[in-house]
């Protein structure tokens, strides 16, 4: 049998990942699941923004990111406020509540890698994070590449 060339093996390993990001997703609270978890980073990470730029930032249907925003909003992490604008759209904005749930979401998740991650050097971490880092590099905007 030929050996697996070194794509093939980086491509299982890289699909395991997902194994990866359940159990991480199952640190989160029950009332704020990774799609809820998703908007609260965004609108964190880029300010306020129309659905619309939700949407287009998971890489997701108007209807699969409402879902998620409307779960956010319901809980009084996100508030939706007229858009100055254009008085009909809405823009997206974390409250004092959602910066608070970043913070809850932050610790579970480094706690979890912390406890699964235990056995392994600050070396072997550093390594991991930056090799990750590239390789999300490499990839750039996924989205482009679509297009």
């Amino acid at each position: 049998m030929e050996k697996p060339n070194r794509y093939e093996n980086l491509a299982r390993q890289v699909s395991a990942i997902g194994a990866v990001k359940r159990g991480m997703a199952r640190a989160l609270p029950v009332d704020c699941p990774s799609g809820s978890a998703v908007v609260l980073a965004l609108l964190n990470h880029h300010g306020g923004m129309r659905m619309s730029r939700v949407s287009e930032l998971m890489a997701v249907d108007m209807s699969v990111s409402s879902r998620h925003v409307a779960n956010t909003v319901e809980h009084g992490w996100v508030e939706r406020l007229p858009d100055p604008e254009d008085k009909r759209s809405r823009i997206l904005r974390l409250t004092p509540a959602g910066h608070d749930m970043l913070a809850e979401l932050d610790r579970r998740v480094t706690e979890t890698l912390a406890r699964n991650l235990a056995d392994w050097s600050d070396e072997d971490v550093d390594l991991l994070t930056a090799l990750l880092a590239r390789l999300r590099g490499s990839f750039g905007d996924c989205r482009a590449h679509h297009a």
